[in-house]
C-alpha cells in the first residue's frame, strides 16, 4: 500500500517535471506572439474615456477568457483527430489579421470623412456611448480570438510529443498567462496617466520636485505610449498574418530565405493585407450597387 502511494508521488513529480520543462520551452515559442499580442491588444483597449477604459478592458479580459475556452478543448480534439485541418484554420485567421492591418494604412493614407469628426462622445447620448464601446470591444475580442489560436497552437506544437495532461497543462498555463499578463499591463498603460496625476498631487503636498517631474513625464507620455502602440499594433498583425504564411508555405518560405525574416513577413502580411482590403472595397461597392 505504502509502495504504490509513494509511486504515485513519483508519478506526479515526473509530471511536474515534464510540465515545468515543456512550459519554458513553450513559452519561449510563444514570447514573438506574445509581444504582437500586447501591442494590438493595446492599440484595441485605447481611445475610450477614462471612466470607462478598466470597465472596457474588463469586457475585453472576459471575452478573452472565454475564447480560450473555446480554443483549447477544439485544439485538443483537432490535433488528436484532425491536425490537417489546423494550418487552414491558422491562414484563414492570418487573413482577418492582415486584413485589419493593411486597413489601418489604408485609412490612414486615404482622405475620408468620419462620422465621429462633427460629434464629440461627450455630446453623444448615453445609449450611443455604450453602443459605441460595444462595437469597439466586440471588434478586439475577435481580434483576440484570432491571436489566441495563433498561441494555442504555438504551443500545442511543443508537447505534441508527450502525454496528454502535459499538453493540456502547459498549454492551459500559457491561454491563461496570455490572458493575465497581457491585458495586466494593458492595464497598467491606460492608467499611466492616472498615475503621473497621483505623484503631481503627492509632490505638492510633499514639496517633491522630483515627483512632480516623474508624474507629468506619466501624463504627458501617455498619448505618446498609445500612438506608438497604434503603429506597433499594426506593423504586429501584418507581421502575425504573414509569419503564419511564411512558416507553413514551404515555397514562400524559400522565396523569402534571402532576406530578414521579419521583413519577408512583414512584406508577405502587407501583400496578403492589400489583396483582402482591395476584395472587401469591391465586395462593398458591389453590394451598393445592389441595394440601390
Amino acid at each position: 500500500m505504502a509502495t504504490g502511494f509513494f509511486a504515485l508521488f513519483d508519478d506526479i513529480a515526473i509530471l511536474m517535471d515534464d510540465v515545468a520543462s515543456m512550459t519554458k520551452v513553450a513559452t519561449k515559442k510563444t514570447a514573438g506572439i506574445l509581444g504582437d499580442d500586447l501591442a494590438v491588444s493595446a492599440d484595441k483597449a485605447s481611445g475610450f474615456t477614462s471612466s470607462r477604459e478598466l470597465p472596457v478592458l474588463w469586457a475585453i479580459s472576459k471575452g478573452s477568457f472565454i475564447n480560450k475556452l473555446i480554443i483549447l478543448p477544439f485544439a485538443f480534439l483537432l490535433s488528436a483527430f484532425a491536425p490537417w485541418i489546423i494550418i487552414p484554420i491558422l491562414m484563414l485567421g492570418g487573413v482577418y489579421l492582415a486584413y485589419e492591418g493593411a486597413e489601418k494604412i489604408y485609412e490612414y493614407f486615404t482622405p475620408h470623412a468620419h462620422p465621429t469628426q462633427h460629434t464629440s462622445l461627450e455630446v453623444l447620448s448615453k445609449e450611443k456611448i455604450l453602443e459605441v464601446e460595444k462595437s469597439k470591444i466586440k471588434s478586439a475580442i475577435f481580434t483576440d480570438f484570432i491571436l489566441s489560436v495563433e498561441i494555442v497552437i504555438i504551443a500545442l506544437s511543443t508537447v505534441t510529443e508527450h502525454s496528454l495532461p502535459v499538453q493540456i497543462i502547459v498549454v492551459s498555463f500559457i491561454a491563461i498567462l496570455t490572458t493575465v499578463g497581457v491585458y495586466g499591463i494593458v492595464a497598467l498603460i491606460i492608467r499611466m496617466d492616472d498615475f503621473g496625476f497621483k505623484l503631481i498631487e503627492i509632490s505638492e503636498k510633499k514639496k517633491s520636485n522630483f515627483l512632480k517631474t516623474i508624474g507629468q513625464l506619466l501624463v504627458s507620455a501617455l498619448p505618446k505610449v498609445i500612438k506608438s502602440l497604434t503603429v506597433i499594433g499594426t506593423v504586429a498583425m501584418l507581421l502575425v498574418a504573414g509569419g503564419i504564411y511564411v512558416h507553413n508555405i514551404q515555397e514562400l518560405h524559400d522565396l523569402l530565405h534571402g532576406i530578414p525574416s521579419i521583413l519577408g513577413e512583414l512584406l508577405v502580411g502587407l501583400i496578403v493585407g492589400v489583396i483582402a482590403v482591395v476584395f472587401m472595397k469591391l465586395f462593398e461597392k458591389i453590394k451598393g450597387l445592389l441595394i440601390k
